[in-house]
């Protein structure tokens, strides 16, 4: 066996933020996985080396996290090695709003509807495939925004506290078209209940993206869209004060700063 060196490209410097790790390839090298925390992922192939992505959650502890390479090396057998990630704490600022009661004291038929909405999203988040989608950088969906808003913000509905906010707002008015962060399938796209008009991609190596509260919908399930394809037009539909788009990531369901994806891959 041969001594692999694990490099860490953007090392996660504080909760909230996707990893890019890699891997050198060196011949007879012919699968490597991660274990990171209860995930494992599989690395593909990109020319002479072989990456994934991690999250690290916006609710993480800081400090030091295992993270266990294991590479399959054929006829020379397994090797593990185990280094860390080393997360830092970041301040978030806590947000008050005011809604509509309805979304906030939920009749019974909307708890039932919301709690449905919410299993069928775990279930996609559950779902790792393990391929690639992508090959290119990440965009931000609304051309020519350089920043969002409210990620990780903890959210007062009303004054009752909620979990905190898991993505980004982005600056949108009613009808502005909204491109898809990259190569992606829609694995959902439908009207939620806190969400609004929605649409989930699903970027392949537990990497998603959302784009909420949509005035429009122009994409269907099962659907393949390219990076920069209109996905659907912002509003203000779902639990929110006025229009926006909400541009959130998942990375093995970890929440992360979707501008944190735009780092993957920088030197």
């Amino acid at each position: 066996m041969y001594a692999v060196i694990l490099a860490l490209v953007n090392l996660a410097s504080a909760q909230g933020e996707a990893v890019e790790v890699t891997v050198p390839h060196e011949p007879g090298l012919q699968a490597v996985h991660a274990e990171w925390g209860e995930r494992r992922v599989p690395f593909v192939r990109d020319g002479d080396r072989w990456l994934t992505v991690i999250g690290v959650d916006l609710d993480a502890e800081p400090g030091a996290h295992a993270l266990v390479i294991e590479q399959d090396l054929g006829a020379a057998g397994t090797q593990r090695d185990t280094g860390q990630v080393i997360v830092a704490a970041k301040q978030f600022p806590t947000t008050e709003l005011t809604v509509e009661p309805g979304y906030v004291e939920l009749s019974p038929e909307n708890q039932e509807r919301a709690a449905r909405e919410a299993r069928e999203i775990d279930a996609i988040y559950a779902n790792l495939t393990p391929e690639r989608y992508w090959s290119e950088p990440f965009e931000v969906p609304v051309p020519g925004t350089t920043g969002g808003r409210n990620f990780g913000h903890r959210r007062v509905f009303n004054g009752q506290p909620r979990n905190p906010h898991s993505g980004a707002d982005l600056n949108a008015g009613t009808g502005t078209p909204i491109q898809a962060a990259n190569r992606g399938r829609v694995v959902l796209a439908k009207d939620l209940f806190f969400s609004g008009n929605a649409v989930f991609l699903d970027h392949g190596l537990g990497v998603y993206s959302v784009y909420l509260h949509l005035s429009e919908i122009l994409a269907e399930p099962g659907q393949m869209l390219e990076k920069g394809e209109v996905l659907g037009l912002a509003g203000a539909t779902g639990r929110v004060t006025g229009p926006h788009l909400h541009w959130g990531v998942r990375v093995l369901d970890a929440r992360v700063d979707p501008f944190s994806l735009l780092d993957l891959g920088a030197d």
